[in-house]
């Protein structure tokens, strides 16, 4: 079956560090992954001061939410990660947590944007998905 995600990385941009640059998606149903926080299924922050403990705690609420969905991250053409005072040292750790669950790729495109707060202020990254069903 062909694949519905084309990722492309055009050689006149610069080249990607564990995402792409361009999306091309032929399914003909979306599935929109409302923003996740570090809760637990209770409602329980985990990790509160800890930006791999949180992103990890992400990437499983992520996970949950996909395969509800009946899907899992390789139909994930889009994610878009929100970071309370994003710094180099932040964004690698969040990355490792993220290779984590998108493995060798390919990868979606991606934005990584640095915030000042989140809805609740132990929060520290928040995380939104787009993905192909079908």
């Amino acid at each position: 079956m062909p694949s519905k995600i084309d990722l492309l990385n055009p050689a006149s941009l610069s080249p990607p560090t564990g995402y792409s640059h361009v999306a091309i998606v032929k399914a003909e149903r979306q599935i929109h992954v409302s923003g996740q926080v570090a809760y637990d299924a209770m409602g329980k922050v985990v990790g509160e001061g800890d930006i791999a403990a949180q992103a990890e705690q992400v990437y499983a609420n992520l996970a949950a939410a996909l395969a509800a969905a009946g899907t899992d991250f390789t139909k994930v053409f889009k994610l878009v990660t929100y970071v309370v005072d994003l710094s180099t040292e932040k964004a690698v750790a969040v990355r490792k947590v993220r290779m984590k669950y998108l493995g060798d790729g390919p990868f979606p495109a991606s934005t990584m944007v640095g915030v000042t707060a989140l809805v609740d202020p132990r929060l520290l990254i928040e995380i939104e998905a787009i993905a192909a069903l079908d």
